[in-house]
């Protein structure tokens, strides 16, 4: 069974993530257990890890609790009904009934509403609902950061497979190289100490290999960590899966002026502070109203004891009224309630302007580490041919006996360098552009496409 189990369908809209995301808020939770699949691409990743990524899972929680803050707040919008009952044993002699009596016992039915309490209510209210949707946010975000972690350690999948590649190469040559080493020096038409070079190179390619097979099997680790992938540890040690994909160059373009007005509208880490902006100043309302009266209204209903203990003799009646209350003076505690929600008001709006700091320095960081990787890449496409065809000719003329060994082994280690280096451009390149995509505030473009 394979991953691709989890279906998605692709959305166009700027909020494309937020309304995935919300939407996976009514989805069943995610099995504990997933096997192993066969193969597995990028696509199929960034899917899986919208279901089970621990960060998004968080932030979905996240959501629900900041609801379940909402329905509590906005319980004071609306009545309250609560029914009341008591039943006591007394000696005659302190009862407060006529005629005196042991027992005594009431029933009440009350319901109140608050009519007037200086606005608080409704600003508690306010500031509940933008905290929610701060929280939406907060989850948008969060989706941007966990796919491009995702997409980052993919990519990192794929550059240590293809380094592999690039190392069995060079080992491949350098065999075939001590191969037609080892025959001319039988045939007495090279000396020993060529032979012996040719073996050393062999020997010293074996270890760039097995580092090369190692940080492969690293990376799986890291990109199993940024799924959520969690499976038997036998399976996974018995399996690995085929990784679908390569390290492509495909030139994108870039203005940095419209980077950052794209990060200043777009980015939904500004766009939940500015959100928390705003309850913090309904939040400062909700202090002040500390300083007016409360007005509520209430009505019931009461049974109660009447002369005799039989119910039949109960009395009984309806009751309706108002009550308000006034805090002329409460030890300044109202104040001091003012003064720090002022105060965190304040302080949020300075984490909004340090963050819209941050968000320019990082894209103007993703914009330049974009360009630096476009430039690497397009020059590490010639020196490969170049390199190539050094390593062709010098084997010719190592053949026909004008070239010297020394100039094949340097000539395969100029072309393995190239590679590898055309390899490091290829994956900087593609998370440069991932990372660019992120910092100015767009979702990924599995999302959006």
């Amino acid at each position: 069974m394979k991953l691709a189990r989890y279906h998605f369908t692709p959305v166009a809209a700027p909020m494309a993530a937020l309304a995935l995301g919300l939407a996976s808020l009514q989805a069943a939770e995610p099995t504990p257990q997933q096997p192993v699949p066969d193969q597995l691409d990028l696509p199929t990743s960034i899917r899986f890890a919208l279901d089970n990524n621990f960060a998004i899972r968080q932030a979905r929680e996240r959501i629900k609790q900041q609801e379940g803050v909402v329905v509590e707040v906005s319980a004071r919008e609306i009545p309250t009904v609560a029914a009341s009952a008591s039943y006591q044993f007394n000696d005659k002699e302190i009862a407060q009934t006529a005629p005196p009596s042991d027992r005594t016992w009431a029933i009440s039915l009350t319901a109140s509403q608050v009519l007037y309490a200086g606005g608080g209510v409704r600003s508690s209210v306010k500031s509940s609902t933008l905290s929610r949707d701060a929280a939406l946010l907060d989850l948008k975000s969060a989706i941007n950061d966990a796919l491009l972690g995702v997409r980052t350690s993919f990519y990192n999948v794929l550059l240590a497979r293809e380094k592999i590649t690039v190392q069995e190469k060079n080992l491949e040559l350098l065999q075939q190289q001590l191969k037609t080493t080892t025959d001319r020096f039988n045939a007495g038409t090279v000396s020993s100490f060529e032979k012996l070079r040719a073996e050393v190179a062999v020997a010293n390619a074996k270890a760039p290999l097995i580092t090369a097979r190692n940080d492969y099997r690293l990376a799986i680790e890291s990109l199993r960590q940024s799924l959520g992938f969690t499976t038997n540890k036998e399976e996974y040690l018995r399996k690995i899966p085929d990784f679908v994909g390569t390290l492509a160059y495909t030139p994108v373009n870039f203005d940095l002026q419209s980077a950052f007005a794209a990060a200043h509208n777009n980015r939904p880490d500004l766009q939940r502070i500015a959100k928390l902006v705003n309850a913090r100043e309904e939040s400062v309302t909700a202090a002040k109203a500390g300083y007016k009266p409360t007005v509520s209204a209430f009505g019931g209903y009461q049974l109660r004891r009447g002369s005799t203990n039989s119910f039949g003799d109960s009395n009984d009646g309806w009751l309706v009224g108002l009550q308000s209350q006034w805090n002329i003076f409460d030890g300044r505690a109202t104040a001091g309630r003012v003064s720090q929600a002022r105060s965190v008001l304040e302080q949020t709006r300075l984490t909004l302007t340090e963050a819209q700091l941050a968000a320019e320095v990082e894209v103007r960081r993703a914009h330049s580490q974009w360009q630096q990787a476009t430039e690497l890449a397009e020059a590490s496409q010639k020196v490969v041919e170049q390199a190539e065809e050094a390593v062709r000719l010098s084997n010719a003329r190592y053949n026909a006996g004008t070239g010297t060994q020394l100039d094949v082994l340097s000539a395969q280690v100029d072309l393995t360098t190239a590679r590898t280096n055309q390899l490091q451009a290829y994956y900087a390149y593609n998370v440069a552009v991932a990372s660019l995509r992120k910092a100015m505030g767009q979702a990924d473009e599995y999302l959006t496409n």
